[in-house]
């Protein structure tokens, strides 16, 4: 009995149309709170809270459909994505209005839009490609720095007496640089210096060919990569392993053999 309940809960959650109704839930959870940062009617606050409370019970609802599915309950705590939701759902239960944690039941009432990419696969493919890409990105940074600080005290040596604001040392250089990186007026601060050394443009040029370019590049092509490895790993996650082809094959031809044996008692 409990076993047809668990398969019928698990139908249920795999289903795109209640998928698509948990992602609406979500953006009315969004307007709704987006809607409370305006001054609003006695009415629309009563509209609200009703509203908030029908959100809150409803993904209490759906994640408790989400933990009764899962076959081994242990497997649903082995999701950083499942604690996530559970959390969120739980704080969300707080009352807000008559708690001493009212602030954070309202916080964590945000975050609930997070919610969003534990329910789409793709989004959830993202964020942990960017996660995995972290270490990665490191040496990259180093990179970037190592760069940023030569840059930055070769313009603090050549440009401090044009203008010691932009160039008086070198943090403030590094921070110049940055301005340059970003593209925020560069053009202001390179003719100001190319008044005094008409070659320096190359000192812009090649720093943002080293750092908005390639660094960039580098970046999009580190993160495209692990992004290949997370969708291949969801690839094999979803197909079937050869020990449950073989279950499957087992139950098969157990269900054969009762019809079998069926038929020969006829």
């Amino acid at each position: 009995m409990f076993e047809s309940i668990r398969i019928s809960l698990f139908n249920l959650k795999e289903k795109k149309l209640f998928e698509f109704f948990v992602i609406i839930v979500i953006i009315i959870s969004a307007l709704e709170i987006g809607a409370k940062t305006f001054d609003l009617s006695e009415n629309s606050l009563s509209v609200t809270k009703y509203l908030d409370v029908f959100i809150t019970l409803f993904f209490l609802f759906e994640i408790t459909i989400r933990f009764l599915s899962e076959e081994k309950k242990t497997d649903f705590f082995k999701s950083g994505w499942n604690i996530f939701d559970t959390l969120v759902v739980a704080i969300s239960l707080i009352p807000i209005n008559e708690s001493e944690m009212a602030l954070l039941a309202r916080l964590i009432r945000i975050f609930r839009v997070l919610r969003m990419i534990s329910i789409i696969p793709e989004l959830r493919i993202l964020i942990n490609s960017l996660l995995q890409a972290l270490p990665r990105l490191g040496y990259v940074v180093l990179l970037m720095f190592i760069i940023f600080y030569i840059y930055a005290a070769v313009g603090s040596y050549l440009f401090q007496d044009i203008n010691p604001v932009l160039w008086g040392d070198i943090a403030i250089s590094m921070l110049t640089l940055f301005r340059v990186m970003t593209f925020e007026d560069w053009t202001d601060i390179q003719y100001e210096t190319m008044e005094i050394y008409p070659m320096s443009w190359i000192f812009y040029m090649t720093f943002i060919f080293f750092t908005a370019f390639a660094f960039l590049n580098m970046v999009i092509g580190i993160v495209v990569g692990v992004m290949d490895e997370e969708m291949h790993k969801e690839r094999l996650k979803s197909e079937p392993s050869m020990n449950e082809l073989q279950d499957q094959i087992k139950d098969i031809r157990g269900q054969i053999q009762i019809l079998i044996d069926r038929e020969n008692k006829s």
